[in-house]
């Protein structure tokens, strides 16, 4: 559905379609790094116009998120019954089920993933029902990527009553607040995807950990399984953290993963 998404008031928004793309790009431009940190955390959007989800795709994982896309409910349910999402983004007017159907069957099956919903229809009665159905938050058409932004942030506290902020195991520790880790007090110098990384390391120590479960949680849905990008970036992250803590703490299983753990090696 035609929305604008940056705009400071609905009158300062190019009334053309043709002027999205350009507007939104130039309103992203002009949103403020917060701390720039890189996050693991796994979005969904469920929007049914493409190049609208295509914009908020963007702006997120210049952020640091990884982004999945549903451009209808059906999708965005399916969706949400394989991958474990962090967030879902949830536009309200969709294909084949509404938003609102979306957020119910979620919550009926029991499921906490905190949902944001978005909608250009902000009557009192539909904020209500939206809310009634399971949303957690509610953010009407047009809006400021910023304040979505913040309410992203905002979600994955409120959802994490479990959330640990910062993890630690033997000599490593991550700060998820300040975005930054350690091993043997020396600050580590990570690429967004070795900090992702290292963070689901963390919270399965002395686990091995599939390479399909490191595709599924750090990079989209779209990977190549053939790939060995999963490899690559594993094998810095080990180099860093045996320079930093003096040993190997990261090891390969042969044929099925990694795994996090005191005095590890290559099996």
């Amino acid at each position: 559905m035609p929305m604008p998404l940056e705009g400071v008031s609905c009158s300062s928004y190019p009334s053309r379609r043709a002027n999205r793309e350009e507007f939104f790009k130039e309103t992203c431009r002009s949103v403020q790094p917060w701390n720039r940190r890189f996050s693991s955390m796994k979005i969904l959007v469920v929007e049914d116009d493409r190049k609208v989800a295509g914009f908020i795709e963007q702006g997120l994982i210049e952020e640091g998120y990884v982004v999945d896309i549903a451009a209808n409910g059906e999708e965005a349910t399916t969706l949400a019954h394989v991958y474990n999402y962090d967030v879902i983004l949830l536009d309200v007017m969709l294909p084949k089920k509404n938003g609102f159907q979306v957020a119910l069957e979620l919550r009926r099956e029991g499921r906490k993933t905190p949902i944001l919903m978005l909608t250009s229809r902000d009557a009192v009665e539909d904020v209500v029902r939206g809310l009634d159905a399971g949303a957690d938050d509610y953010l009407a058409k047009p809006f400021r990527f910023d304040e979505l932004l913040a309410r992203v942030r905002a979600l994955s506290r409120r959802g994490g009553a479990e959330r640990m902020e910062t993890l630690r195991f033997g000599q490593i520790a991550l700060d998820r607040l300040k975005h930054t880790a350690t091993a043997a007090d020396q600050l580590l110098d990570l690429t967004a995807k070795e900090f992702q990384l290292l963070e689901h390391f963390l919270l399965h120590p002395e686990e091995v950990v599939r390479r399909t479960a490191l595709l599924e949680k750090v990079w989209d849905m779209h990977f190549d399984p053939g790939s060995n990008v999963v490899d690559v970036h594993v094998g810095n992250l080990r180099r860093k953290l045996k320079r930093a803590a003096g040993e190997t703490v990261l090891a390969t299983v042969r044929g099925v993963g990694f795994r996090l753990g005191r005095g590890s090696a290559s099996n």
